[in-house]
């Protein structure tokens, strides 16, 4: 069963080099905002500290909304879920996207869908390798890496004021 990604899970930072990313990409939605397969490979990749088995599932609200009462108790659909499966081996989980959430941030924030996307993917990404944001020192650290990642791959900083 998976398990919602906690403080608990160590960082695996292994030296730079090219790490292997196993990608499945699903999808519930058809929308032309989604970034392209090869796209979310990409920005995934980027983020990547260690090799890594990841299916990424972009969703619609009504499966958004069940995975996020089954799993964290809260009734409503949200951005982004981080599912860690640790078989103490090798790093693996899910990260789970809501596409009308994704949307409607995305408008609210005054940004592409495709740059929202990228950051939710970011933020995953660094969730399933044990980045947190429960505590103001783990939020200011893994925001400072979304912003760099993000600004490697070409988008703006999220955090900027509008």
């Amino acid at each position: 069963m998976p398990t919602i990604a906690t403080r608990a899970r160590k960082r695996r930072v292994a030296p730079a080099r090219s790490h292997k990313l196993k990608l499945t990409v699903q999808s519930n939605v058809a929308s032309d905002d989604v970034p392209s397969h090869t796209a979310l490979r990409r920005i995934a990749h980027a983020a990547l500290e260690c090799d890594a088995s990841v299916t990424l599932r972009i969703v619609d609200g009504r499966e958004g909304r069940a995975l996020n009462r089954r799993y964290r108790h809260r009734d409503y659909a949200t951005n982004v879920l981080t599912f860690v499966y640790d078989d103490g081996m090798s790093l693996a989980g899910d990260i789970v996207l809501c596409a009308p959430v994704v949307a409607r941030e995305a408008r609210a924030q005054q940004k592409t869908q495709k740059a929202h996307y990228a950051h939710l993917v970011i933020h995953g990404m660094l969730h399933l390798q044990g980045y947190d944001h429960e505590r103001d020192d783990e939020a200011a650290r893994m925001e400072a890496r979304e912003i760099r990642l993000l600004r490697e791959l070409g988008y703006d900083d999220p955090y900027a004021e509008r």
